[in-house]
């Protein structure tokens, strides 16, 4: 929770811990789609966290709203040497890679994002179980 969320009166309620770890807060005031937008801004925001510094002050760096084509033309080639994934060194992780960066440009791709990663998450604790 935010300060901006105590003073807009926003009521927040935490949400249950995913099998990961991960636990984001959503805004109760704003629409599903919205709450699933702020879920995977969460997320990423986490995840950063768990990365090496090199890597992390490299996503970091392109993350940065300047670098908006740059991040589009690596997110389209991430996705298309997805595709390609028959291919040596290129693989399937490309994929994932490329929609999340398309993802900070395309604000209506997020709460699909978020929901495939929870579902992903429900798959993955699902075979954990076994």
């Amino acid at each position: 929770m935010t300060a901006n969320d105590l003073d807009r009166g926003h009521a927040v309620a935490p949400v249950s811990a995913s099998p990961v770890g991960f636990q984001s807060e959503l805004d109760l005031d704003h629409s599903p789609a919205t709450d699933l937008s702020a879920a995977w801004d969460d997320r990423v925001r986490r995840s950063l966290t768990l990365l090496p510094d090199r890597v992390r002050r490299g996503v970091e760096w392109l993350r940065v709203p300047s670098r908006r084509w740059l991040r589009l033309v690596a997110g389209c080639l991430l996705i298309l040497g997805g595709c390609l994934s028959i291919l040596p060194v290129l693989g399937l992780w490309m994929l994932p890679l490329g929609f999340a960066l398309l993802g900070e440009d395309f604000p209506p791709l997020k709460p699909r994002l978020e929901r495939v990663a929870l579902w992903c998450e429900r798959q993955w604790s699902r075979v954990r179980s076994r």
